[in-house]
């Protein structure tokens, strides 16, 4: 349920309704826009009769939301959600780009790649020491040391630091090390996983679409976060599975404005997982800046062919720098500060 206030409602209109239906026991998620306040609220509506709060002189209207997703939702909030990652800005006017490797090998190569994504415009550094991986034979990551090879990496260039959490038991080590905590497609739907990070992280959030989740699922596990506590929930397309083979995944450009009308929370793009191949990623990265992405998220490698994972999906330095120059161009074009 939401209530809509009049323009010239005062805080103190605000407060008289608010602490209103919180003595009815629901939460009330206040969001004010330019022009109009908004009450979201949460938890049994039933008892709340609409009648008797649109007889206050300050409100306007009360509306039933119908989709199962509240705090996500663009009409509990109107306006875009800005999210600050340890001051680089992601939402609005404002273009995030992440890049680094898919896997921490060694210091010497982290911090070489860090440098030259920073010197090519780049605002974060991603890099998985924990990794997912298909096989259990297949390399895993390095785990508390690649944390601490990124926090290095940090130092020498400021970048703040993208990686993925997999397990409940490093919330604290993440909050401690990491700038921006990633989900990852596979743990989308991990819904214990969710609700700790909603908790207990003091971090936001870049939850990935899973491989075959509808746009409902993927706002719904963004929901779980939320509504645990945490808002600062980025989302992050990164193509989902479909009959095409050719491709690793099929990138769903469809996405950013689906999510942008359904829903205030950012949007990033990841070309590199969707296409698996560097060629494909110029392409789809410029698109998506083009469609209205808030950011993109780019596997960069300096010796991608000896690279411990996903090496054939990763751009050399001199190729990123190449493809950040035509992402300005777009961007400018799009309304986006690179």
């Amino acid at each position: 349920m939401i209530i809509v206030f009049k323009p010239k409602a005062k805080d103190e209109d605000l407060k008289r309704v608010v602490d209103k239906v919180e003595r009815l026991g629901l939460t009330a998620h206040v969001s004010k826009g330019e022009e109009t306040t908004i009450v979201g609220l949460v938890g049994d509506t039933t008892r709340v009769d609409p009648k008797q709060i649109e007889v206050d002189e300050a409100v306007e209207k009360v509306m039933h939301v119908s989709e199962p997703y509240k705090l996500a939702n663009r009409a509990f909030h109107p306006d875009d959600s800005i999210i600050d990652v340890s001051g680089v800005k992601v939402g609005g006017d404002h273009l995030a780009l992440i890049a680094g490797p898919c896997s921490v090998e060694s210091k010497e190569q982290v911090i070489e790649i860090a440098k030259a994504a920073k010197a090519a415009g780049a605002n974060m550094l991603r890099g998985g020491a924990f990794k997912p991986r298909t096989s259990p034979y297949a390399f895993q990551g390095m785990g508390t040391e690649g944390l601490d090879i990124l926090v290095a990496a940090k130092k020498e260039t400021g970048l703040p630091i993208v990686s993925e959490l997999m397990s409940a038991d490093y919330i604290e080590e993440f909050n401690e090390k990491v700038d921006l905590v990633q989900i990852g497609a596979r743990n989308m739907q991990n819904f214990d996983l969710l609700k700790e990070v909603g908790k207990r992280c003091t971090k936001p959030v870049l939850l990935k679409r899973g491989l075959s989740s509808t746009y409902e699922e993927w706002i719904m596990s963004a929901e779980y976060i939320m509504a645990s506590g945490n808002p600062n929930v980025i989302l992050c397309e990164r193509g989902v599975r479909t009959f095409e083979s050719y491709t690793r995944n099929t990138l769903d450009l469809q996405a950013i404005p689906v999510i942008k009308k359904l829903t205030h929370l950012p949007i990033i793009i990841d070309p590199s997982h969707a296409g698996g191949k560097w060629w494909l990623v110029e392409p789809m990265a410029k698109a998506a800046v083009a469609a209205g992405c808030d950011g993109l998220m780019i596997e960069v490698h300096n010796n991608p062919e000896c690279a411990l994972c996903d090496g054939p999906q990763s751009l050399k330095p001199k190729k990123y720098t190449e493809l950040i120059e035509q992402i300005r161009e777009i961007g400018h074009i799009v309304g986006k500060e690179v």
